[in-house]
């Protein structure tokens, strides 16, 4: 065998090799992309927000079959100025169900990122319509049925692609996230836009343009989830040993907290007193879930060391469930909620509370609607 050869040979023995180590690097970094959207902190923060969908979503169920038996008991509705859905027991039990679908929601911020929970709630509608169709007689047409599908499918690539929870040992790391460049200039941005909605755009335009009270309760809900985000994780780490409430930023993320969601209960309740529901739910889903992961990409990174694939199919995936969403508002009878005023808003600043609201809303007769006082009641109660 001459020189020639066996250099040839090498070669191919070299390639050969190379091949192999690049089809063992390429199945290390599937099963790696495959185990990071099935980590243990991912799974908890899915089986939360799942919950927290079903729960929310079978509230506005459980508090409308409420309704209905009080109404038949005393003949006074509550639309008509009746309180006696107050001794009704089935509405009671409406509102827990949807106080723990809201913990829940809050609880899955603390265990799996924004990018993750967010666009889950969604599946809060589904699970209205649903009910609503077989409990309430609320026929759900073949088109809204469609839209259920698109939901649950989008829903399912965004979970196999999602992002692993980056580890965090204190509230003043997420601080610092918080004071890093790119995120202060987010925040800004926000700040100045909100500001200008407020002062110059909502009093000239705010009752004629829906994209001014959704757009500022997008832009503040975004900056509730990463302060929710950061109370949830100062809250779970103390609860493992680690007290996290000597330190000032959690109660600094705290007051964020309530600012952002009191500006966001005043404008929602205007979009939704103003618009009607059909109009102001779907633009307000798509402005404030795509807002949100805007705000957890830049503040937690949340797209940091996953491929290009991964992330293509993140966005497919909320696009879908943003197709489904729409589709199956517009395939729901709005003609009688069109009239409804004063509409609950949620405490929480998660995106389900905001998407049922205006589900359990639409899914209303006018008959059954609880007027301002009583709304005003709930929200006392909530408190």
């Amino acid at each position: 065998m001459n020189d020639w050869q066996m250099k040839r040979e090498g070669n191919e023995d070299q390639h050969r090799n190379n091949k192999r180590t690049y089809t063992k690097k390429i199945r290390e970094e599937k099963s790696f992309n495959l185990q990071m959207a099935f980590s243990q902190d991912n799974l908890k923060g899915f089986v939360l927000a799942l919950s927290s969908s079903a729960f929310i979503g079978a509230s506005f169920i459980i508090k409308k079959k409420g309704l209905r038996r009080a109404a038949a008991a005393s003949g006074v509705r509550a639309g008509v100025g009746g309180f006696s859905y107050l001794l009704e027991p089935l509405w009671w039990l409406g509102m827990i169900t949807m106080i723990v679908g809201e913990v829940a929601n809050f609880v899955a911020y603390a265990f799996a990122p924004a990018v993750l929970v967010t666009p889950l709630g969604a599946l809060s509608i589904i699970v209205s319509a649903v009910l609503a169709h077989f409990i309430l007689n609320e026929k759900l047409h073949q088109l809204g049925i469609l839209g259920c599908v698109m939901c649950i499918a989008g829903s399912i690539v965004i979970v196999i692609h999602a992002p692993q929870e980056r580890p965090i040992t204190s509230v003043q790391e997420i601080w610092s996230m918080a004071i890093q460049p790119a995120f202060l200039l987010y925040v800004g941005s926000v700040v100045v836009l909100v500001f200008i909605m407020i002062v110059h755009f909502a009093p000239q335009c705010g009752h004629s343009n829906v994209l001014v009270f959704t757009g500022i309760c997008s832009f503040m809900g975004s900056l509730s989830v990463m302060s929710v985000k950061a109370v949830g994780t100062a809250l779970k780490l103390t609860f493992e040993g680690n007290n996290q409430l000597l330190y000032p930023e959690t109660w600094f993320f705290v007051l964020i907290v309530a600012t952002c969601v009191i500006t966001q209960m005043n404008y929602l309740n205007k979009a939704l007193d103003t618009f009607n529901t059909a109009v102001v739910s779907p633009i307000y889903y798509v402005m404030f879930t795509s807002l949100t992961i805007l705000a957890s990409v830049i503040m937690f990174k949340d797209w940091d060391g996953q491929n290009v694939g991964s992330i293509i199919s993140e966005i497919c995936g909320f696009i879908v469930v943003l197709s489904g969403t729409i589709l199956l508002h517009t395939t729901r009878d709005f003609e009688r909620s069109s009239s409804f005023r004063g509409s609950y808003a949620s405490l929480s600043p998660t995106l389900s509370a905001r998407l049922c609201n205006g589900n359990g809303e639409f899914m209303k007769h006018e008959e059954n609607l609880l007027p301002d006082e009583a709304v005003c009641f709930q929200r006392q109660e909530m408190h």
